[in-house]
């Protein structure tokens, strides 16, 4: 492996490293979760255990590629050589506004907002039209049409509570 291709394979190996110990620290929280079978025959650590191994595995892959060559048939990147830190501002700020409104004013007007910050950020980030009237209100009715039925479906069908605006379960 020449120069070149080692240090190319640095971030890659890192990332490898990262999702392997992402799925140990899984695999130990599993540990603690009772295996006692329920209904179907399968606890309530199955599925935890699932995903520890499948990235597990992953992460194995990926350090696997980085030693022996680095990932040698990706195509040269696209976009900016550079983060975009605005996008990066907006995403967050709708990930804590929603963490820190949604049980005051519900999981559907929460996440829409959530939806409505973050598509800001994106729309930025590629240098689409942000901010307008128009695309705000497109954001608006997009993050109601998947935040409502997903409610919808975990309350009503589901029987998970989320919490809601009014308490009739239907916002």
């Amino acid at each position: 492996m020449d120069n070149k291709t080692n240090k190319a394979a640095r971030p890659q190996a890192a990332v490898g490293a990262g999702v392997l110990l992402l799925g140990a620290a899984l695999a130990a929280g599993a540990l603690v979760i009772p295996s006692a079978a329920g209904y179907g025959g399968v606890g309530p650590n199955f599925l935890p255990w699932i995903v520890a191994v499948g990235l597990v595995a992953c992460g194995a892959m990926i350090l696997r590629e980085a030693f022996t060559g680095g990932f040698r048939a990706m195509e040269e990147a696209s976009g900016a050589a550079t983060a975009y830190w605005p996008g990066l501002a907006w995403i967050s700020a709708g990930l804590l506004v929603n963490a820190a409104l949604i049980t005051r004013i519900g999981f559907i007007l929460g996440c829409t907002l959530c939806y409505m910050l973050a598509i800001q950020g994106l729309r930025r980030s590629t240098g689409q039209a942000a901010g307008r009237p128009a695309s705000l209100g497109a954001d608006l009715v997009t993050g109601l049409l998947i935040s409502a039925p997903v409610y919808w479906l975990f309350t009503k069908f589901l029987g998970i509570n989320l919490p809601g605006l009014t308490g009739t379960g239907w916002l």
